[in-house]
């Protein structure tokens, strides 16, 4: 209930046009990688003075990985493992992560300061396999990824969802944690909790978790 009271602020917010509402009013240009070279990037969603751009008009810090793995899903869960052994957190390209696990979904919006999408593979280091309470992990970052935590302005986890849970998508459910918010709710087999700095809104952060598609359909 609370999460469908906490959309329906976010709907109100944004006017009749919903998610879209303001769409092509503004663009932001940033510098990446040389200095010398600007990218200007389109603001496509947003509510009020907090803009969203699309997820594939960022770098995303591991699609460039040597021996990036392919082939089924088990093939390529086994493969990264073996990339990095004895790293429970292991850097996984988009490509690796939609084919180890087919139905997960990524935001396919972020918040117009996000320059890096990080992304790993997370394990159990017993077995070698996907860790079933955290199997990916995705952080978004304001400038060059691991250098100051403080430029992580967003995290997604994504796990296991409980077996007797049904197929559609679930209720947002938010839980004001230290620091942020963090949005919780399940869909196709995986429970998503995606974590976003105090400096975003709530509205904002339901509207990033609202846009969430396949991954599969936001590869390079």
């Amino acid at each position: 209930m609370v999460g469908a009271l906490a959309l329906s602020v976010v709907l109100a917010a944004c006017g009749d046009a919903g998610l879209l509402d303001g769409v092509g009013d503004r663009t932001r240009a940033y510098a990446q990688g040389d200095a010398t070279t600007t990218t200007v990037v389109a603001v496509v969603a947003g509510t009020g003075d907090e803009g969203l751009i699309g997820a594939t008009a960022v770098e995303w810090f591991n699609d460039d990985l040597p021996n990036e793995m392919t082939g089924t899903p088990e093939q390529v869960i086994r493969g990264v493992w073996e990339r990095e052994l004895n790293s429970r957190f292991v850097q996984s390209s988009r490509s690796e992560i939609s084919t180890a696990m087919p139905t997960i979904a990524f935001p396919d919006l972020v918040p117009e300061t996000v320059r890096w999408i990080t992304s790993q593979l997370v394990y159990d280091e017993t077995t070698g396999g996907l860790d079933p309470d955290i199997s990916a992990a995705f952080g978004m970052w304001t400038s060059d990824p691991y250098q100051s935590n403080s430029a992580r302005l967003g995290v997604l986890r994504v796990g296991q969802a409980a077996a007797d849970l049904l197929a559609a998508r679930s209720e947002i459910v938010p839980i004001i944690v230290p620091d942020g918010i963090s949005l919780g709710w399940t869909e196709a087999g995986h429970r998503y909790e995606l974590f976003c700095r105090s400096n975003i809104s709530e509205e904002l952060c339901i509207d990033i978790a609202n846009s969430a598609v396949a991954l599969s359909g936001l590869l390079p």
